[in-house]
């Protein structure tokens, strides 16, 4: 088979969102034609552990593993935090509002650690990739940010070897929504679009996950961008699924202070004077939560009806989208909210339950919504559109319709997205 060397920060270990398209895509490359080789950490600062996830990884793949020196001890001994804390990502802060220490830390990151916290392990990787590769010659390399220190490396490599190599953007770069959170310096933006732009420039394919993000690309470099979404993965769907009793509102994931869903909690304030509602409601949030969060759920008298759970293993978290009655999706309320196109969006379409939606009714997320018929959206502010979805599925669940219908979805499975991600290795 041809060879393909996958630059990853993320990987199982690794839990969270981070980790899920790069393992299914090397779950199933193989189906056609190409043999992964994964480069990760040894010993990365992963915000959560799954070891469920390992289950996934092909029997054979090889995976090369580096150590890497990341600047998070002196973060945890400044910011006054134990050696075993996890490190949250987008400036989440589950249980206090942030220290002075924190915001400190911020600039620092910002200003100092560019492209962001990984680079120390840029050159490093260089040269143990370079003895690697004289070796071991592969057909292709890709690389998977953020973080963006792994397209660094892969475009050092590039020049190196004369070795195609596609560049595949999870996430934005200077356009990702905590970007003007990193207090930055004229100096340090200029860095930071620098090599962006060196990036978009090099590589020979740029992959992003949505139509949005591809847009806001080629205004930085007017180029071709590739597109090929998030997903879901048929053999994680469960066959046997028991619904909810209540009238559970699951949200899944991370929910920061941009995700937090004011308009939601005031609907939903209203709505508990219908006795019947408050009787059946459930608001269940799976993962983890800023402290604004469950401060305007107190505020909003909602406590009472909140199931908070830790993060739990993703083969768990499958089985939560299938029970749930209603699977809530929070877009981040910034500036590139049209183009946010998450891996848990595409498992939702996957579980079969109604999805309600708060973000732009103009963006990608509404598109897919509309094409699949598979939830309702309303905009960050309208909280009459949203109360009026709430009441269309609440009657649904009184009346106990079971199931959302999800036509249109094949396209989105891992394995033909990975079938579409060879097609561009092969060209």
């Amino acid at each position: 088979m041809k060879k393909v060397l996958i630059i990853t920060y993320y990987w199982p270990p690794s839990g969270g969102a981070g980790v899920q398209r790069w393992l299914k895509f090397v779950k199933y490359f193989r189906d056609f034609g190409w043999e992964p080789i994964v480069y990760t950490p040894l010993n990365g600062e992963f915000p959560v552990i799954d070891l469920s996830l390992e289950k996934d990884i092909p029997s054979g793949i090889k995976v090369i593993k580096h150590p890497i020196w990341e600047p998070y001890s002196f973060y945890k001994k400044f910011t006054g935090q134990k050696k075993s804390s996890k490190i949250n990502h987008g400036f989440l802060s589950e249980n206090k509002k942030p220290k002075f220490s924190e915001k400190i830390s911020v600039w620092l990151r910002g200003n100092f650690f560019i492209p962001d916290a990984r680079v120390f392990w840029v050159k490093p990787s260089i040269k143990f990739l370079t003895k690697y590769l004289t070796e071991n010659p592969v057909d292709a390399i890709v690389s998977s940010g953020p973080p963006h220190s792994m397209h660094l490396i892969a475009n050092n490599l590039k020049q190196k070897f004369h070795v195609k190599w596609i560049a595949d953007f999870r996430d934005p770069w200077t356009e990702i929504d905590f970007y003007k959170d990193l207090m930055l310096s004229n100096w340090a933006d200029k860095k930071h679009r620098k090599l962006e732009h060196e990036i978009l420039t090099n590589a020979d394919e740029v992959v992003v996950i949505g139509n949005t993000m591809a847009e806001g690309f080629k205004n930085i470099v007017n180029r071709e961008y590739q597109v090929i979404t998030n997903g879901y993965d048929e053999s994680d769907i469960a066959i046997n699924k028991v619904l909810d009793e209540k009238f559970s509102l699951a949200h899944i994931g991370t929910i920061n202070k941009d995700r937090n869903p004011e308009s939601l909690w005031i609907v939903l304030q209203e709505k508990i004077q219908n006795t019947v509602f408050a009787s059946k409601l459930e608001i269940k949030l799976i993962g983890k939560v800023d402290y604004q969060v469950i401060q305007q759920i107190e505020q909003y008298k909602l406590t009472d009806y909140l199931n908070k759970v830790d993060y739990i293993p993703h083969e768990e978290v499958i089985k939560q989208q299938q029970s749930s009655f209603i699977l809530l999706l929070l877009l981040n309320n910034t500036p590139n909210a049209k183009g946010i196109l998450t891996g848990k969006f595409f498992e939702y379409l996957a579980a079969k339950r109604p999805i309600l939606a708060i973000g732009p009714t103009d963006g990608d997320v509404a598109k897919i919504l509309n094409e699949t018929d598979a939830g309702r959206i309303s905009d960050f502010n309208d909280t009459q559109s949203l109360s009026n979805n709430i009441d269309y599925y609440f009657n649904q669940f009184l009346s106990k319709t079971k199931e959302s219908k999800t036509p249109n979805i094949s396209q989105y499975s891992r394995r033909e997205l990975t079938k579409e991600f060879s097609k561009i290795l092969n060209k």
